[in-house]
């Protein structure tokens, strides 16, 4: 309902309860009217599909074509755990004005003015797909198919249709493609993973949150999913039901420099880090564990049995087991593994680290912010539990040193000796339930290389300067980066042609977007960008190419609950009886036509029509799904909306078959087992070419970088304050900042704490500047003690708007008016990852 009609109607019932309570009892006047259902009305369902990761359920309705309203799930009793109700959140419930938004692309659009400028002439989807499929073909001709990149996107999270697969499989058929590993998100987090554990995804998939119902202590770094995930289905729900849900009077620790939402009450204490520390607390918690001798008396046998690295003996018989290893490609890394560096010796300032000194809790108070005696306090707390969950969000990973923080979470973990046990966490994000569905088939990609997904940039200027060993290159035929630390992958040329398919990464939820946005600008960097999305984005402004999709609401399709949906699973098959807006079409019908102006049609459709294709991976998909009652039909499906899986009672524990049976189980690091000193690593450290000031250490430890806390020559340049990105409730990164709604629920406005505010001379509601060499923002600050001193804290996601009328700020760029904290971001990737480092920024704030 509108706003205005609601406080009409709110008005009016007001004033009939007021005369008609003048002649009857209050119970009688206080009685509401059931509400009036227009029978007029159409039903779909449909969802919401962005990457917060929980596709909700959404139900349509709509009037000759055209949405009338927005429910979500109430088809159920609402029991937890058991039946409950996948309600969507505020951003789902706003699904009709983003369908409608002004900014929505309506038809087929060609440049005429310079990139940036948002200047284009609409033409035929005919004319879309000749010139862009004429231009696709000479591109891989004249460079080669690595020239072309997919690049990343996750604005639209789901099935088939509107799903960049359908892009995949259409660049494959023209000879390949250039692809990227990682993502934005995790790119710090996956190789820490890697270093600890083995696998990347050990980052994604620790314990079941259900397990917090069996621990006795909970230790949140950068933990924040009733902001992120705050869906009936998703880990903030989940979050706050296993808290109540517990048994063992849990403490709850929650470590941050932004009081969040997940804290809330939730939380016994609060310990307001300094952003890019972690690692600095977490040595002084070890300290406590060694020097008390709680490791010797509790730990020691755990790390002598599941971990490598503790002690100078573990390195010594690691690696004389290393170099007998068969596998020659093991043994190598053998010749890396100095016994010396070991992890004991570094905590406690002795043997080759006795020059650093013991990271008591003193120096670790200098450091991160938090006083010695709360530092001693956790340590006990956590050498007392018996079931500690400790998990470590993936904003800490996004820093200039973020993997070694990750490491340092997961380090903690192994040093209480108590993975593997009901209760207890690796450190990990939570392990999901969830809804398997089939998927797009996209071919064959004969480009056998990968770049990090945050280098494209670079990749734009000098990409054929990128190795393995200096950028990050890598084979796709291997899925552990320890197989390819030193590999000979390269890339041979420069990328030439860019499609950004549902995805705001090219401009807004990058580096630098001042600097990003020359580089673009540069035709003769790149001479074809391609835009496929909804709405006039930043991104999209630099199309050479738009072309516009159907919304969510307005597809047919289906979704499966992401990954972080909780302990729900489900399935959403999508239908709608929506007129899509303008001559907007689905991704599969824009790459049907590409494909057929290239002369690939029949091999990229395969005779069937979107719809075919649903209703034929949807019988994939039932025979995938056994253990769910699910109709024969597609069309059957579309009529139930949402289907769910039966709950399950079992909960995952992270690497409980590892400690049950490690002989039989051991993990995939060159060790096989867990490495609190990484073999991978102490290679890369040897052989990799890093630029200056840039670090790669085989211990997780508390790295000095650039921007953060210790960058003295950033202070000594006029920028004293730390400022650090979050996310909002009104935004899924960049997903939904057009939705004016939101933009009133949660203001953009830097957080900045009091004593800093009054230094300044700012009031909360002052306009102000937050600058740096790279550019200057423009926005509200909003003066709360939730925020540290030192420290501002920026929701991001906020597209990036130069100032129409050209005015410039203080660091001598136009003012970005959009206030997007990408645009006073270094670009300078992460040495081991080559991530996104975008919580590591020095600034100066001032009013406007």
């Amino acid at each position: 309902m509108e706003r205005r009609s609601f406080l009409k109607m709110s008005a009016a019932v007001t004033a009939a309860a007021t005369i008609t309570g003048c002649n009857k009892s209050a119970s009688e006047a206080n009685v509401v009217p059931p509400p009036i259902t227009p029978t007029d009305e159409v039903i779909n369902w449909s969802a919401c599909l962005v990457n917060c990761g929980s596709n909700c359920p959404i139900k349509v309705f709509s009037k000759d074509g055209v949405i009338t309203r927005i429910e979500t799930d109430h088809e159920t009793t609402d029991e937890y755990g058991v039946n409950q109700q996948v309600r969507a959140c505020a951003r789902g419930r706003s699904l009709r004005q983003r369908t409608y938004a002004t900014d929505r692309l309506r038809s087929p659009m060609k440049r005429v003015g310079k990139r940036g400028e948002a200047k284009f002439i609409p033409i035929t989807w005919e004319q879309a797909y000749s010139e862009i499929g004429s231009k696709l073909q000479s591109i891989k001709e004249n460079y080669g198919p690595e020239s072309i990149l997919m690049h990343y996107g996750s604005g639209a999270f789901y099935g088939f249709a509107s799903n960049n697969a359908t892009w995949d499989r259409l660049l494959n058929l023209n000879g390949g493609f250039l692809k990227y590993h990682w993502d934005y998100s995790l790119a710090g987090a996956y190789p820490a993973a890697i270093a600890s554990y083995g696998d990347q995804y050990d980052c994604m998939f620790g314990t079941s949150l259900r397990e917090i119902a069996n621990s006795d202590l909970f230790i949140g770094f950068g933990f924040n999913p009733n902001e992120i995930r705050m869906s009936g289905s998703g880990e903030g729900y989940d979050f706050i039901k296993q808290l109540k849900n517990n048994k063992k009077n849990i403490k709850v620790w929650m470590i941050d420099p932004r009081y969040t939402d997940s804290m809330r009450g939730n939380e016994d204490e609060w310990l307001a880090i300094r952003p890019g520390t972690d690692a600095a607390l977490i040595e002084a918690i070890i300290y406590q564990m060694i020097n008390s001798g709680w490791v010797d008396q509790n730990a020691k046998a755990f790390l002598d049995k599941y971990a490598v690295g503790y002690d100078k003996a573990s390195l010594v018989n690691t690696k004389a087991s290393v170099a007998l290893n068969s596998d020659s490609f093991i043994a190598s890394h053998a010749q890396y593994i100095d016994p010396e560096q070991n992890y004991h010796d570094y905590i406690m300032g002795q043997g080759a680290f006795e020059l650093a000194g013991a990271k008591t809790p003193k120096w670790a108070a200098g450091v991160c912010g938090i006083p010695p005696y709360k530092i001693e306090q956790l340590a006990t707390a956590i050498m007392a539990a018996e079931a500690p969950y400790i998990s470590a969000g993936i904003g800490i990973s996004r820093h200039a040193n973020g993997d070694q923080s990750t490491r340092a979470v997961y380090t903690l973990c192994i040093m209480t000796g108590k993975i593997g046990r009901a209760g207890v966490n690796s450190g990990a994000m939570p392990s999901n339930y969830g809804f398997r569905v089939a998927t797009m088939p996209t071919g064959t990609n004969p480009v056998d290389v990968t770049i990090p997904v945050f280098t494209w940039s670079d990749a734009v200027v000098r990409g054929k300067e990128f190795t393995g060993t200096t950028d990050g290159v890598r084979f796709t035929a291997s899925y552990s980066q320890e197989r390819v630390d030193n590999n000979p992958a390269t890339l041979s040329t420069n990328i030439k042609a860019i499609i950004n398919s549902a995805g705001n990464a090219l401009v807004n939820q990058h580096s630098d977007s001042n600097g990003t946005a020359q580089i673009l600008q540069n035709e003769s960097n790149c001479e074809l960008i391609i835009v496929n999305d909804c709405w006039m984005t930043p991104s999209a402004k630099f199309a050479d190419y738009l072309l516009p999709s159907t919304t969510w609401l307005e597809s047919v399709d289906y979704a499966d609950d992401s990954y972080a949906s909780g302990e729900a699973a489900f399935a959403t098959f999508m239908s709608s009886s929506l007129t899509p807006l303008g001559e907007s079409q689905s991704m599969y019908d824009i790459c049907s036509g590409i494909a057929k102006a290239m002369g690939c049609g029949a091999e990229f459709t395969e005779g069937l029509t979107g719809l075919q294709w649903c209703e034929k991976l949807y019988k994939e998909t039932k025979s995938m799904n056994p253990d769910v009652d699910m109709p024969d039909t597609y069309e059957e499906a579309q009529k139930i909306g949402v289907i769910r899986k039966p709950y399950i009672t079992a909960s995952v524990i992270a690497f409980e078959s590892y400690i049950q049976d490690p002989v039989a189980n051991p993990r995939p690091t060159i060790s096989g087992k867990f490495e609190i000193y990484s073999l991978s690593i102490a290679r890369k450290a040897a052989t990799w070419t890093l630029p200056d000031g840039d670090v790669l250490t085989p211990l997780p430890q508390y790295v000095v970088t650039w921007e953060g806390y210790q960058d003295q020559e950033a202070i000594d340049a006029g920028y004293p304050l730390q400022l650090c990105g979050h996310h909002t409730k009104g935004r899924t990164h960049s997903s939904y900042h057009n939705v004016a709604w939101l933009r009133e629920a949660v203001e953009d406005a830097v957080w900045m704490n009091p004593n800093d505010a009054s230094t300044r001379g700012l009031s909360d509601g002052d306009i102000v500047h937050v600058y740096n060499e790279r550019g200057t923002i423009e926005l509200p600050v909003k003066v709360t003690p939730r925020v540290i001193p030192g420290v501002c804290s920026l929701g991001q996601g906020a597209w990036y708007k130069p100032d129409p009328s050209g005015k410039v700020g203080p660091s001598g760029h136009v003012v970005d008016i959009g206030g997007c904290i990408n645009t006073l971001t270094k670009y300078h990737p992460s040495p081991d990852s080559k991530g996104n480092p975008q919580h590591t920024n020095r600034v100066q704030v001032v009013k406007a």
